[in-house]
């Protein structure tokens, strides 16, 4: 044994003498910038293949809070006074993800409304439409007969209201949002990684160079991006890069910011892990906090409201002198405790856009993996020069039911086309790219309003008889309403009709139960509807550094 000992020791002292670098110890630090597939080296300053190998994990983007995945009961409320099988319970598994710490506000848009006047300036007829689009509707708190008239002047731009959540925002403006958000913080962190120029991002504000940032068109075709002007607007690259450019393995480039699907959504109201023990979920919560009751019941501040909701008929806010839970309208973010994931408001202030199409009725052979239905699958379109189509000069409008107009694309995006058949053809996955009615009136469930009809009508049947308003323009560019003015529809839901999540300042506290939910058609805003952003996580489920595996604890 003791020879044998010895012989081991001299043939790694024979090895680490010789011309040969590798070494009876791996090393780490040199192993992991060399293929375990080809031995070549990565990241080699002569070229090749170009990975970021000291990649961590994901960054925690601006405003976002870590949500850590798991599974819960999606659906299951503890009063259902209405009996509409509105909310049928579920088992369902969420992904990780993050999400707004409180809700997206005033300032926060404000920034975005002075970021699209600055680049698009109204002024100008070519753009007049897309600042248009993004304002909120301040005329929702107009009221017959209730004297609203200073909120309609100054709740959006007056500083009182800067931290506010932002309201009048339909849907589609919401989701708008989200997609500029997510260029302006790629492109800070391109800045910051020294892929563009130390200020770049605000030269497109000012005015010094034309065009703007664009996530997707900077991936796939980054000579476009600043309308071709990128060369000069380049910053000093890492020593150890040969790529010009980053790309997704760079890992620099965020994901996308979203509106949540109303799954995350529910999972992150309701906190669950702050009620886990072991593998299991202690007690019942019917509020985002513990217990059943809307007040504090701690020592300090107990009997205070712990959300802003209606306490009653005529009643917003208490006493004066005393208030019940210090607002009468909107509050300030932050203004009640955070749940257990330190997101603020999950109840109450304004009810909440969540990304999914509603329907009453939940399949039951849903998906419990990220249940999520408003799936439209698209790709990007390819041009005649085999490179991906960007939309420079030409801006799509499209005029919502309500006549309001708002642009589809901004220049220097890339232009999208629905999947076909060359995507679809002999999947299981997926067979078409607009997925919102799935398993809903398709004729495998005959679930449909007119099942009864005749059988010439069949091939135009729906799942639900919503009105059918038309928006027109006559010769002269003017928007001529039609109204549906039937008096046989049957339903208002139809795939253009959204689900909004949580009680509001003008709801009872009722609809503070995370499983409650509500609808409205995506056009429409009001004055108790905001919302915050979400974004996937990519990566490891979990943050946490010490993980058991296989029984055993992960150095």
């Amino acid at each position: 044994m003791k020879k044998q000992f010895i012989k081991v020791v001299l043939s790694c002292a024979v090895v680490a003498g010789g011309l040969t670098v590798t070494s009876c110890k791996k090393s780490s630090s040199s192993s992991k910038n060399v293929s375990r597939a080809t031995g070549w080296k990565i990241n080699a300053k002569e070229g090749g293949f170009q990975y970021n190998s000291d990649f961590k994990e994901q960054e925690t983007a601006p405003g976002l809070v870590f949500i850590e995945g798991g599974t819960f009961t999606k659906g299951k409320v503890q009063d259902d006074v209405m009996h509409d099988w509105n909310n049928t319970p579920t088992a369902q598994h969420v992904q990780s993800f993050y999400m707004d710490e409180t809700e997206v506000t005033n300032v926060m848009y404000l920034e975005y409304l002075d970021y699209l006047k600055s680049v698009y300036p109204p002024e100008n007829p070519k753009y007049a439409n897309i600042y248009k689009g993004a304002l909120p509707d301040t005329l929702v708190w107009r009221n017959r007969l209730g004297f609203n008239e200073t909120m309609t002047n100054n709740y959006l731009r007056h500083p009182a209201y800067a931290e506010y959540p932002v309201v009048g925002v339909n849907w589609v403006q919401a989701v708008q949002f989200a997609e500029w958000r997510t260029d302006r913080v790629n492109e800070a962190m391109l800045e910051r990684e020294g892929y563009l120029a130390k200020d770049a991002k605000y030269k497109a504000v000012t005015g010094e160079v034309e065009g703007t940032f664009n996530t997707e068109a900077y991936l796939n075709r980054p000579e476009s991006v600043y309308n071709g002007q990128i060369d000069s607007l380049q910053g000093k690259q890492k020593k150890d890069s040969v790529s010009n450019f980053a790309k997704r393995s760079s890992g620099i480039i965020m994901p996308e910011y979203r509106l949540p699907t109303e799954t995350e959504w529910e999972y992150a109201a309701a906190a669950l892990q702050g009620s886990r023990e072991y593998n299991n979920y202690r007690g019942r919560k019917k509020y985002p906090w513990e217990g059943d009751y809307t007040r504090n019941g701690q020592r300090v501040g107990r009997g205070d409201q712990l959300a802003n909701f209606k306490q009653g008929k005529g009643d917003y806010g208490g006493i004066a002198g005393w208030s019940d839970d210090g607002a009468d309208i909107t509050a300030e973010v932050k203004s009640y405790k955070p749940n257990d994931l330190g997101l603020y408001d999950m109840a109450g202030n304004v009810a909440e856009w969540v990304a999914d199409v509603y329907r009453p009725i939940v399949d039951d052979e849903i998906s419990d993996f990220n249940y999520y239905r408003g799936n439209i699958y698209m790709k990007t379109a390819i041009g005649e020069d085999g490179k991906v189509n960007i939309l420079r000069d030409s801006i799509m409008y499209d005029t919502l039911p309500n006549g309001k107009i708002v642009a589809v694309n901004l220049p220097g995006e890339i232009k999208m086309v629905p999947v076909d058949e060359k995507e679809t053809y002999l999947r299981t996955n997926f067979s078409s790219s607009d997925n919102r009615g799935y398993r809903d009136g398709d004729p495998g469930s005959t679930r449909f309003f007119d099942r009864f009809a005749d059988e010439d009508e069949s091939r135009n049947r729906k799942m639900y008889d919503s009105p059918r308003h038309k928006v027109e323009r006559d010769s002269i560019g003017n928007i001529v309403r039609g109204y549906d003015e039937s008096n046989n529809r049957t339903s208002l839901i139809n795939d253009e009709v959204r689900v909004f999540k949580g009680g509001s300042w003008r709801d009872r506290a009722y609809w503070l139960d995370p499983a409650q939910r509500r609808y409205l058609p995506q056009y429409m805003a009001t004055d108790y509807i905001g919302f915050r952003c979400a974004m996937s996580r990519v990566g490891s489920k979990s943050k946490t550094k010490n993980k058991t595996v296989r029984g055993k604890r992960a150095k």
